[in-house]
């Protein structure tokens, strides 16, 4: 089956990322929905063809329940809203069900899951692998339209076990990830990474998940299948107190550097 968000490439992805829910329990509905509208529409109108919803509430096990709430009713609006947008959700608890049960919801077209095999140590302690309980769970969902893309060694984390970056990066296609995502400690390491992990799992698409921006794209581009960008695109000085926080024209100059790439 074709997987709507590989029929065309290079893939390019905007991180939309939402303030952390427990942080910021002061904030209205009304306030997230014109959040998320206002910056999913500079998205569309600079040309990017796809944005990934990223919840960022800090949670050691299953997401809670009024993240699953917010995240389905925002993807949602946002599916009604700007049509022409294809979407992605994270739910950075490591819950794979959480993540597929609100792309199932919203109708979104992938997920991004950042512990996909092995196990990994990050700021909030271990995690573990979770990916064959993801391929089950989209099974019983019967949506195997939704694309799965898995972190291998995310930079954020770092490995449990000693095994190879290509070698998890094995692991984790014969799991079943659509796609994988690597991101070095800076860029040069990233294209470096790919080079190898391209070796060993020649049969998906690799994209970049940090560090791209509108001077590197290119280079970005002629490595990679796709990229994951949000922090080169965002408006300078903006906080999460703001309903702007990306920069229209930064967007547009970026898409211009991959068109032309």
């Amino acid at each position: 089956m074709s997987l709507s968000l590989f029929t065309s490439r290079p893939v390019i992805i905007a991180a939309l990322h939402m303030p952390d829910f427990a942080l910021s329990r002061h904030r209205s509905v009304a306030w997230y929905e014109d959040y998320v509208l206002t910056n999913a529409r500079v998205f569309a109108t600079a040309g990017i063809p796809w944005i990934k919803l990223q919840d960022q509430t800090r949670t050691a096990g299953s997401a809670a329940s009024d993240t699953l709430a917010l995240m389905a009713g925002l993807g949602r609006l946002i599916r009604a809203e700007v049509p022409g947008l294809g979407l992605g959700i994270i739910i950075e608890a490591n819950d794979p069900v959480a993540a597929l049960s609100v792309a199932h919801a919203t109708g979104a077209d992938f997920v991004r899951l950042k512990v996909f095999v092995g196990g990994a140590m990050t700021a909030d302690g271990p995690r573990h692998g979770l990916g064959a309980a993801a391929v089950a769970h989209r099974a019983t969902l019967g949506r195997p339209d939704i694309a799965i893309l898995a972190d291998v060694h995310d930079r954020t984390a770092r490995p449990l076990s000693d095994e190879s970056q290509p070698f998890a990066a094995n692991w984790a296609a014969k799991v079943g990830a659509d796609g994988l995502i690597i991101t070095g400690s800076s860029f040069p390491d990233t294209i470096e990474r790919i080079g190898a992990v391209r070796k060993a799992v020649p049969n998906r698409s690799i994209l970049i998940g940090g560090g791209v921006t509108e001077e590197n794209v290119s280079h970005a581009l002629g490595a990679s299948d796709g990229v994951i960008v949000s922090s080169a695109l965002m408006r300078s000085g903006a906080d999460e107190d703001d309903i702007l926080r990306w920069d229209g024209d930064l967007c547009r100059r970026f898409m211009d550097a991959a068109g032309a790439a």
